[in-house]
């Protein structure tokens, strides 16, 4: 009788990719980064097990809005004071904080709870077009832009 395969976490092998995301829709970014950090795009997927890569995104600052996002979409935080509720435009975010925008979308992408924050802690987002891993020897995965 054959048994589910289940991957053991001594047993994952990591690897580094790089993303670059000039030109290319935020959303499609997030979920090709989500889906490599939870490591679903291995035959040895196991849900309970952070078996997923190390991922580098590229050019944060360069991704792609559509339609009337800049203006409309919002971001909120709060400092859990009275009246300490902070709005942010995506225009204002992609300008002075584009990182935090990026990690806000694969983050809600990733499961809820400590495998997740697991999973997020392989994610290093950079604005600009260098990183300080390429002793890592990343990969780069193309992803199809929006021309």
């Amino acid at each position: 009788m054959k048994t589910t395969f289940m991957q053991k976490k001594e047993e994952v092998v990591r690897d580094w990719y790089v993303i670059d995301a000039k030109d290319i829709p935020l959303g499609r970014v997030a979920s090709k980064a989500a889906i490599m950090l939870r490591g679903k795009h291995k035959a040895t997927y196991t849900p309970h097990v952070d078996c997923g890569d190390n991922i580098i995104i590229i050019n944060a600052d360069k991704v792609l809005l559509t339609g009337n996002k800049l203006e409309k979409k919002k971001y909120y935080n709060h400092s859990r004071y009275v009246g300490g509720l902070r709005e942010r435009t995506a225009r204002e975010m992609k300008e002075k904080y584009p990182e935090e925008m990026m990690e806000r979308a694969i983050k809600g992408m990733l499961p809820k709870g400590r495998l997740g924050r697991q999973m997020y802690k392989k994610l290093h987002v950079y604005a600009g077009e260098n990183h300080p891993h390429t002793a890592q020897q990343p990969k780069v995965i193309e992803l199809g832009g929006n021309k």
